[in-house]
């Protein structure tokens, strides 16, 4: 019996994934639980396992769009399969009957309404957009849905159709042309979204590191043995920012639909870098979690990301974000927002300069702090109070509630 392996429905709003990677070959002989492919959708990669045993057919190859819910493979119960030595590519079409088909007609435009899916159609009638102007990231140049909002938040949608639009670029020797990855569109859909919704502003701040540094000195070797994890600034930062977010409830709060929706509870999202971009995984109850706990947590997101394991649910319904980024070298940078949040701390590199302590100069660790917030529910006061806040807990970091200790 064939059993039929479809592309999975990933999130409510995505129609299309891609394939990413076979980890098996056309042909080969697979067992039920084993891992078959990696799905790439414009959120995360999404692995699928065997629910048979059986001869595996491939019928959408590596790097294909497919839509959600589609056929891509199946694998027959009844066959034994090879050990594996064929290539990963479809299986070749039957022979052919000596009659040849009818030609296919042309395929329709990919900016007429007519060539649009319904989802599309409704999006493009709605928010009186010309698909002619929208630029198509679907196999063939098909526009998506996430075609249309994106154009939307670009402020697309507000142009007058005679607008001058960007020329396409004209490859020379030296130019290097590739697909741009579904992540990839997916983060600047949304920056470009954040830029053109919120009020951001930034203030910035600076912050005395050497407290903190003397205190991870001289506990992470016991923390480490004890806990199975090391101390970073991280949960020192993590933990001054929901104590903070607890007096400034506003920096911890969205807006959803004309309201503003505070949140009870600190579901931190803390920015990884990876090779195939920027994704912010979710600390979970940050505000209740011990410092092992959060370092745990941390290393266990950024692990899943760096190995592309991360999961939908595991980057939704964050509440505010921390950025570090400190860890490539910036001294200073203005974050962007991560909706639906109305804030985001951006940490930096830690440098030795000449501060006056006491009346005198003394080169101290400093720590350039930068909170990007929106100012249609966060004041300028509250921001800067938060920011305040922040640096007074890791100056004096028994105010953290260092139980380690």
């Amino acid at each position: 019996m064939k059993h039929e392996i479809l592309a999975p429905l990933v999130g409510e709003s995505i129609t299309e994934v891609s394939i990413l990677k076979w980890t098996k070959q056309n042909g080969q002989a697979v067992k039920s639980g084993e891992v078959l492919l990696e799905i790439e959708s414009d959120k995360a990669t999404v692995e699928i396992v065997a629910e048979h045993s059986g001869a595996l057919t491939i019928l959408k190859n590596d790097g294909e769009r497919v839509a959600v819910k589609s056929v891509i493979a199946f694998i027959d119960d009844s066959v034994a399969g090879t050990a594996g030595v064929s290539s990963a590519k479809a299986p070749p079409p039957p022979p052919s009957s000596g009659v040849k088909a009818p030609p296919a007609p042309p395929a329709a435009s990919a900016s007429s309404i007519e060539a649009l899916s319904p989802a599309v159609r409704k999006a493009v009638v709605e928010n009186n957009v010309n698909p002619a102007q929208v630029q198509g990231s679907g196999k063939d140049g098909r526009i998506l849905k996430g075609d249309v909002m994106a154009f939307i938040a670009s402020g697309g949608a507000r142009s007058a159709p005679t607008s001058a639009q960007l020329p396409k670029l004209n490859d020379k020797p030296g130019d290097r042309r590739v697909p741009m990855p579904s992540i990839r569109k997916r983060i600047a859909e949304r920056l470009v979204f954040a830029q053109h919704t919120a009020a951001i502003l930034t203030t910035f701040n600076e912050v005395d590191m050497k407290p903190v540094q003397d205190v991870r000195a001289q506990h992470k070797d016991a923390f480490e043995k004890k806990y199975g994890v090391k101390l970073s600034f991280m949960s020192f930062f993590t933990r001054a920012c929901t104590l903070a977010l607890k007096q400034l409830p506003a920096v911890n709060a969205s807006i959803d639909n004309g309201d503003i929706v505070y949140h009870d509870y600190c579901d931190v999202g803390v920015a990884v870098g990876t090779e195939r971009g920027l994704v912010v995984p979710v600390v979970r109850g940050a505000d209740q979690m011990t410092f092992a706990e959060i370092e745990k947590g941390i290393g266990e997101l950024a692990l899943k990301a760096r190995n592309n394991k991360l999961s939908i649910a595991d980057m939704s319904g964050g509440t505010f974000t921390i950025s570090n980024g400190g860890t490539y070298g910036s001294l200073l940078s203005t974050p962007i927002l991560n909706p639906p949040q109305s804030g985001i701390l951006g940490m930096h590199k830690i440098m030795d300069r000449p501060v006056a302590i006491n009346g005198k100069v003394e080169i101290r660790p400093m720590m350039y702090l930068a909170l990007s917030y929106d100012h249609r529910i966060i004041d300028g006061k509250e921001a800067v109070t938060f920011l305040v806040a922040v640096k007074d807990l890791l100056e004096n970091p028994t105010k953290l509630g260092l139980e380690f200790i």
